[in-house]
């Protein structure tokens, strides 16, 4: 079939099942946006090039699928940065298609040109510089099988000008030769049986539930061997809704802001299996403190990760839910582990009764106008109470993304999305977005700060286009949050541009998107709001206006361990 690059790009999006793509059009990815219309491919159209790579990102998290952004190039190709590298340390399958200036002018800093392989190259899997459009069919079937495989990430395909208007005939190759990949599934048989007798003898394990239990679809084998073995569970943020949060076996999230039940059990394992996680430092702390006790078996598809942060007894590197599946076959007894239910069992009676503590009042933030404040955990608690452990909750990064992993159960896996390893202000917006374009008969709930709302709130306008049934739970305390609440325990409240004033008024905003919108600021009003916002399908936005001085506990502070946790303002 003779077609041009163009064309033939979208034809192999096609075949790749593509139905969706988030971009912003330019000069030199014009002759792609010009044949377009001619494809069953839906185009949303963002407000910025950051929101299409982040919508991409909360399409694929919520689906399991490739999600598929596109830019011009030079300045749009630039703004795609962040979000590719977001998806990269998160493991986050994507294919960037950026327009390029012609290959004559490639090296002549023409205008709009920049070098995007090389800019790109610490933050995507594999990049394509594409010189000749016969080439485009073989490199988006590579490209996508790069970003979906072993461990997941985005591909960027950098598209002169020139081969997208070149002519070229097309043929589509149904498999890719890379010699050079080769992604290892399948454990290697005798560290597993090694695993099953260490998991045999062990007195008090614990499983730390990862990202990646989520994208290779592990969640089912992880409850039936944590059932089998009678093993409880702790999840890092990523992890959440691998392993259901109402299980009499699930500790809750470790880590910095973990439950002190969970990170407890951490500290007195004398086993931990971790399974797809790379061990961030936000989870582990000091690496001389991390589970001190413990001998440690990491499941990861990726080598790389695998004793690269934290010590390594037993590696096994394979998909985890191949590995975990070997692991329920090759365990016989699990072993007597009533004695270490019973102490987790205490402890977590002996944190259930801690009563929580309201923030101290303060002086009034630039960002208040006085009166009543609601407690953040009271919002949560109130949320936690519509949702019933139903939908698709999207955070953005700071105190209230906390507050959601804390206070927000999830009973399945892709449930739970947010920006882990690069910590992304403005990434939950387009993100929501994109899930809810992925999943559009799941309700998807957004929450987000004043802080991070303000990096990407015209995302509103695609919303409000697209007439995307995204409600939105924005918690104003008038700061930036989680910097001021470091200033607070540890810069000796010395708060130093923090305070973000009064400005804009949301709900005014909102409506302006053409979104409805309401404030609360007392529980009374927090639940007339919400029945306003849930009257009608299509966007809305709650603000909520909480304590400005509300801070995020449990914390362990930076550089200690477990034992120095501060649990409460006192």
């Amino acid at each position: 079939m003779r077609t041009d690059g163009s064309r033939a790009l979208l034809t192999s999006l096609g075949r790749e099942g593509v139905d969706t793509v988030f971009g912003y059009p330019g000069g030199q990815i014009i002759p792609l946006y010009d044949a377009l219309p001619e494809f069953p491919i839906r185009h949303i159209l963002v407000r910025h090039e950051q929101g299409a790579a982040h919508a991409a990102d909360g399409y694929a998290r919520a689906s399991g699928r490739v999600g598929v952004c596109l830019a011009t190039s030079g300045p749009g190709a630039t703004n795609l940065v962040t979000g590719l590298a977001n998806a990269m340390v998160d493991s986050v399958p994507i294919v960037a298609i950026t327009g390029q200036v012609p290959c004559a002018s490639l090296g002549c800093d023409a205008f709009q040109e920049a070098d995007l392989t090389g800019i790109t190259l610490p933050v995507v899997k594999h990049s394509y510089l594409v010189k000749q459009a016969a080439d485009i069919p073989r490199i988006v079937r590579e490209a996508f099988h790069i970003a979906i495989t072993g461990r997941p990430g985005p591909v960027l395909i950098d598209l002169p000008r020139d081969a997208q208007e070149a002519g070229c005939e097309f043929s589509y190759p149904e498999s890719v030769d890379l010699p050079g990949y080769r992604p290892n599934y399948d454990a290697h048989l005798p560290q597993i049986n090694r695993a099953a007798r260490a998991i045999s003898s062990s007195k008090s394990p614990v499983i730390l539930a990862g990202g990646g239990v989520i994208i290779s679809g592990a969640s089912d084998a992880l409850l039936a061997l944590a059932h089998k073995a009678g093993i409880p569970v702790a999840s890092t943020l990523l992890g959440l809704g691998a392993f259901p949060a109402g299980d009499p076996l699930f500790l809750g999230m470790a880590g910095m802001h973990g439950s002190v039940v969970a990170n407890r059990a951490l500290a007195e394992a004398d086993l931990l299996i971790a399974v797809g996680t790379r061990f961030s430092d936000r989870v582990t702390g000091p690496a001389g403190l991390f589970a001190p006790h413990a001998r440690i078996v990491h499941i990861d598809i990726d080598p790389a990760e695998v004793g690269k942060n934290i010590r390594v007894d037993l590696p096994i590197v394979a998909d985890a839910r191949r590995a975990l599946e070997a692991l329920l076959g090759s365990l016989g007894s699990g072993g007597d582990r009533g004695e270490w239910l019973r102490e987790i069992a205490a402890w977590r009676a002996e944190s259930a009764g801690r009563p929580r503590k309201r923030a101290p009042r303060g002086k009034p933030t630039p960002g208040g106008s006085g009166g009543p404040r609601l407690s953040p955990t009271e919002v949560m608690d109130r949320l936690a109470g519509w949702l019933h452990g139903r939908g698709i909750v999207v955070t953005d990064v700071g105190q209230h993304q906390m507050w959601a992993a804390q206070l927000l159960p999830r009973e399945r896996p892709r449930t739970f999305l947010s920006s882990g390893g690069l910590g992304t202000m403005g990434y939950g917006l387009p993100a929501a977005l994109g899930a809810k374009v992925a999943c559009p008969n799941v309700p998807v709930i957004l929450v987000t700060g004043d802080g991070s709302f303000q990096m990407s709130l015209q995302q509103l306008a695609t919303i409000r286009e697209e007439n995307l049934d995204v409600k939105i739970v924005l918690l104003n305390n008038g700061y930036l949050g989680m910097v001021r609440q470091w200033q607070d325990l540890f810069y000796g409240k010395r708060y130093s541009a923090v305070a973000l004033g009064p400005y804009p008024d949301f709900c005014l905003l909102a409506r302006a998107y053409g979104l409805r919108a309401a404030r609360a600021s007392t529980l009374p009003a927090l639940d007339r709001a919400w029945a306003k916002i849930m009257s009608d399908d299509g966007p809305a936005l709650l603000e909520c206006r909480i304590e400005p001085e509300a801070n995020v506990f449990p914390i362990i502070p930076p550089g200690r361990g477990v034992a120095e946790t501060i649990l409460h303002a006192d």
